[in-house]
């Protein structure tokens, strides 16, 4: 096997509700994950030459260990001494510090790639536990689907598939930093919680309108705060025929659940004539076969 071509898919939260501040500065959360049909196209290919090489088409991503991707490849190439180089060509789609967890998608999809290209038998689970050492998210990028997350993000819970529709992805022109967002967080002052157990009961059960009414993102006190143009985008989704409107991790990426296509793709097409979002798709939720 002398090259491999992945998809490192990107996520939302259906819910994401923090519960504490730990002692050791993390923050305990509460998720459900949800994979979607965006995603960066990773190319992995050996070279006799020693060491990793790192290629992007966006100019401003690292290309050294600063890079989840190379941290990822360095972190199995040196516990199994490699000594075959490998060329890697990162092409990224899914928004950039933007709540879809991009960087960890990316590092889940090398961490799979490099055990599969070099035979390496790690199992699924064997690569989470190296996983979450580079990321929180890692874990789940690898498993994918639907996941009730727990702890900093690593104790997860694999659900049945979120009932399927179709999702209009939104990212304005800006960045937001996760550091940031939780440094500004006043969990005291939140009154309302998302409905995480309901949420999961939802998706059990197979309810699209009630995964839709127990939308919620603790973190939207403070990013939607920072940059009004989140709660924009939402009202416009929900005036164009969403049935619910929700952002993404720390954000600032929006997204818009529609069961209608019609209703989704007029929708989109409102949204490309405001110029509120930068990057913008219209896909569904991924669910593993």
């Amino acid at each position: 096997m002398e090259q491999l071509f992945l998809k490192a898919m990107g996520k939302i939260n259906l819910g994401l509700d923090v519960i504490r501040k730990r002692e050791d500065g993390y923050h305990e959360v509460r998720m459900i994950m949800q994979t979607v049909n965006v995603y960066d196209r990773i190319q992995i290919r050996k070279s006799g030459e020693p060491g990793i090489r790192l290629t992007t088409n966006l100019y401003f991503l690292p290309v050294n260990e600063n890079n989840l991707v190379y941290k990822a490849a360095k972190l199995l190439m040196d516990e199994f001494g490699i000594a075959e180089g490998v060329d890697i060509d990162l092409q990224k789609y899914i928004p950039v510090a933007a709540g879809m967890a991009g960087g960890s998608a990316d590092a889940a999809a090398v961490l799979y790639g490099v055990n599969k290209m070099f035979h390496l038998g790690l199992s699924k689970k064997e690569l989470m536990k190296r996983g979450v050492t580079i990321g929180a998210d890692v874990p789940y990028c690898l498993m994918r689907g639907t996941a009730l997350s727990e702890g900093i993000g690593e104790i997860l819970t694999r659900l049945p598939a979120a009932p399927p529709c179709h999702v209009i992805i939104a990212k304005p022109g800006i960045s937001v930093s996760t550091k940031f967002v939780y440094s500004h967080l006043r969990l005291d002052e939140i009154q309302e919680h998302p409905d995480i157990d309901g949420m999961v009961q939802a998706i059990r059960e197979g309810s699209y309108e009630g995964v839709v009414s127990r939308l919620g993102n603790v973190l939207e006190t403070v990013t939607g705060q920072h940059y009004p143009v989140i709660g924009e985008i939402e009202r416009l989704l929900k005036e164009h025929g969403a049935d619910g409107a929700l952002m993404s991790g720390s954000g600032p990426t929006v997204f818009g659940l529609f069961q209608d296509e019609k209703k989704a793709r007029a929708a989109q097409k409102v949204l490309e004539k405001s110029g509120l979002a930068k990057q913008l798709y219209l896909t569904r939720l991924f669910s593993p076969s």
